[in-house]
């Protein structure tokens, strides 16, 4: 009588130490963006890189995934209309993060025959209808806002955790200093966050400080830019995602920051 009972305990013991050694199930942190992100196949083509390459070497990576879902060319609007979003959706778990980076080609044409990329600019809710002129398909076009909302909302729906940066500047100078996307992508981002209760890192702001040090745009080009004023090469790169990593740490409530590797921390 004995061993029958203690037969099902033992067996219930064992299979709750068989449960225990099994690891949890990593998060994913998820980055949607442009080119700055990353860059055409992500294998240095041109001598261009996108921070989110980089990004990995922060992290502890035995107990978060990164998946880098950018690609070149995507505004806050195609990368929704391609249906990559949508993609990234269908993976995404309570629990994961979702790091979002948009705006430099978000000004671009809303239809033309070349990319029909642009989305209105501002956060409102006005709309163009247009018949894609590269789709051949009727679209409604919304506001750069309108799309980063959607980004943020429906992360968070699927439970995970929305992080809104706003754009990495430019080569560009003014008065002296890298020109701010104040006014525009980068105020639109740190709006659209603070209205849905999102995580925001102005990346922007604090990369343009960085490129300011450097001292002029001759030397900032050398130094971490390849061929044009908007792609960067490693160094640049890798300036950009310690400067993610700044700005993560900057968020004291944010989960994301318990995946830092010790080195990084302050």
């Amino acid at each position: 009588m004995t061993k029958i009972i203690l037969y099902p305990i033992l067996l219930l013991a064992g299979l709750l130490i068989g449960l225990a050694a099994i690891p949890a199930q990593r998060p994913t942190l998820y980055l949607i963006g442009d080119s700055t992100v990353k860059n055409s196949s992500d294998k240095g083509e041109g001598g261009m890189w996108g921070w989110g390459h980089y990004l990995p070497t922060h992290f502890d990576t035995t107990k978060i995934r990164i998946e880098n879902h950018a690609i070149g060319g995507r505004s806050s609007r195609n990368f929704l209309t391609e249906g990559r979003w949508d993609r990234t959706m269908a993976h995404l778990q309570p629990g994961d993060f979702v790091m979002m980076q948009f705006g430099h080609n978000d000004g671009g044409p809303v239809n033309d025959t070349i990319r029909a990329r642009g989305s209105i600019k501002g956060i409102g809710e006005e709309t163009q209808e247009i018949d894609n002129l590269i789709t051949k398909k009727h679209e409604i076009v919304h506001s750069y806002g309108w799309y980063m909302r959607k980004y943020v909302t429906e992360t968070k729906a699927k439970g995970a955790t929305p992080i809104v940066l706003s754009l990495v500047p430019r080569n560009v100078w003014k008065a002296g200093k890298v020109e701010r996307a104040t006014g525009s992508y980068g105020t639109w981002a740190s709006q659209v966050a603070q209205a849905e209760n999102a995580f925001f890192i102005d990346l922007n702001e604090i990369v343009a400080k960085k490129y300011d040090a450097i001292g002029d745009s001759t030397k900032l080009q050398t130094t971490y830019f390849v061929k044009d004023h908007t792609h960067t090469n490693e160094a640049g790169a890798k300036v950009n995602a310690a400067s993610v990593i700044e700005g993560i740490r900057l968020l004291k409530s944010c989960p994301l920051n318990q995946y830092i590797l010790a080195q990084n921390k302050p």
